[in-house]
Formats: C-alpha cells, sequence, structure tokens
C-alpha cells in the first residue's frame, strides 16, 4: 500500500522547486557550506544543466532534489511533493516511482543482461513480466541498443553501458530525470551523443531532466542553464 504523502500547491507546470535551501558540512570554523540559500524553479519538460567547478555542490543539490539528503534549511518541492512532509518511506516511493537517476559510473549490474538490467526497477515495484518485457524491450529501442539486449555491460562500450543506463532510469516512467556528470567517462564525441539522447528522452517520453555537467560542449544542448557559484546560483 502506497504511503500517504504530503501535497503541495506549485503550480502544475513546475517539477522542482527549490526554495532558500542552504546544505553544510561540519560545524565551527572549519564548516564547509556547500548551498547557501538556493533557489530556483524547473518547468514541467524541460531539460536544464547545473554548472560549476568540481566541489560546487552540483551532487549535493542533485542529491538534495533527489530525497537522497536532507537540507539543512528551506523547502524542496518535487512533483507537487513536499520532501520535508514525505517521512523515509514516502521519499521511498518517491525515488522509486518518481525520478530517475543516471550517474557518471553507470551503475549497472556486471552479471545481468543489458536488458536485464533495465528491468530491475521494474521488478523491484512487482510489474508483471510481460509489461516489464514490452518497457524493456522499447527503451532498449529507444536509446539504439535493441541489438544489444543480451549483452552484458563488460560487452558494451563505455557510451552503450550509458544509454543502458538511461534507458534504466525511465523504466518506472519518472517524471523527473536527474543525471550526475552522466558523460564524465566518456570521451567528447560519446559525451555529446549521450547529451543528445537525454535531449531526446525529454522530449519524447516527456519528462523533466536536470542534469549536472562541467562540459561547455554540452551546455549549448540545455534548454536553460543553472550555474553554481560560492554556494548560490547564477542563471545563464
Amino acid at each position: 500500500m502506497s504511503t500517504q504523502v504530503v501535497t503541495d500547491t506549485v503550480a502544475t507546470d513546475t517539477m522542482v522547486r527549490v526554495e532558500n535551501v542552504h546544505r553544510s558540512y561540519g560545524s565551527g570554523a572549519t564548516a564547509v557550506h556547500a548551498l547557501r540559500g538556493v533557489s530556483f524553479d524547473i518547468p514541467r519538460g524541460e531539460l536544464v544543466a547545473l554548472k560549476g567547478r568540481s566541489g560546487s555542490g552540483k551532487t549535493t543539490l542533485l542529491n538534495l532534489v533527489g530525497g537522497l539528503d536532507e537540507p539543512d534549511g528551506g523547502r524542496i518541492t518535487v512533483d507537487g511533493l513536499d520532501l520535508s512532509g514525505l517521512g523515509e518511506n514516502g521519499l521511498l516511493e518517491l525515488r522509486r516511482d518518481r525520478i530517475g537517476f543516471v550517474f557518471q559510473s553507470f551503475g549497472l549490474i556486471p552479471i545481468l543482461t543489458a536488458a536485464e538490467n533495465v528491468g530491475v526497477p521494474m521488478r523491484l515495484r512487482r510489474a508483471e513480466p510481460r509489461e516489464r518485457e514490452e518497457r524493456v524491450e522499447l527503451l532498449l529501442s529507444l536509446v539504439g541498443l535493441a541489438d544489444h539486449a543480451a549483452q552484458r555491460p563488460g560487452e558494451l562500450s563505455g557510451g552503450q553501458q550509458q544509454r543502458v543506463a538511461i534507458a534504466r532510469a525511465l523504466a518506472n516512467n519518472p517524471a523527473l530525470l536527474i543525471a550526475d556528470e552522466p558523460t564524465g567517462q566518456l570521451d567528447a564525441e560519446t559525451g555529446i551523443g549521450v547529451m543528445e539522447l537525454l535531449r531526446a528522452v525529454v522530449r519524447s517520453e516527456r519528462v523533466t531532466a536536470l542534469v549536472a555537467t562541467h562540459d561547455a560542449a554540452l551546455l549549448d544542448l540545455a534548454d536553460r542553464v543553472l550555474e553554481l557559484r560560492d554556494g548560490e546560483i547564477v542563471e545563464n
């Protein structure tokens, strides 16, 4: 049974709202202030790039929006849900059902095939086998890997592995896709291909995407660019 969650009155065309969010690590004189009153909105259906130098707090911000961490202050709303009111079970449901994650390290399970990796999120929510198989086939076709369904990660290139990871992130029809440096381990040409795929996915799957990247060549593919500088957001 689903956990009761707290809904918000954020406009239906807003997928993410971050309001005056603070996050620090440590205390006293040695405290590191990663985020200092960060605020921004992301409308539904946008591909938003988050840029900033290494250590600028990009991963911290993504973890907060994805419900993997809690802010010290401020408010975050995702798909109409105030994250502070969800509780542990509600956050688990949010991450399982409404958010897809793509990481720099791919995070695929080595002993599973590409198709089996994509199907893992649907197994976790106990989707019917036929539904799962049809969705896996559709997603592998979407990312251009229909002919690689039976291959394991070790038999795929880095770009192909990241495409599998993107397909897996879309398995449960998320409303929001969060990608943390998804091209960081790829060469420039392959990285651009992956970013173009993310843009195409936003359009075809009607999802919203927040993508952290330090690669200037990829920023032009985003609908909007947000920059983290000194713990604050500067919109480009």
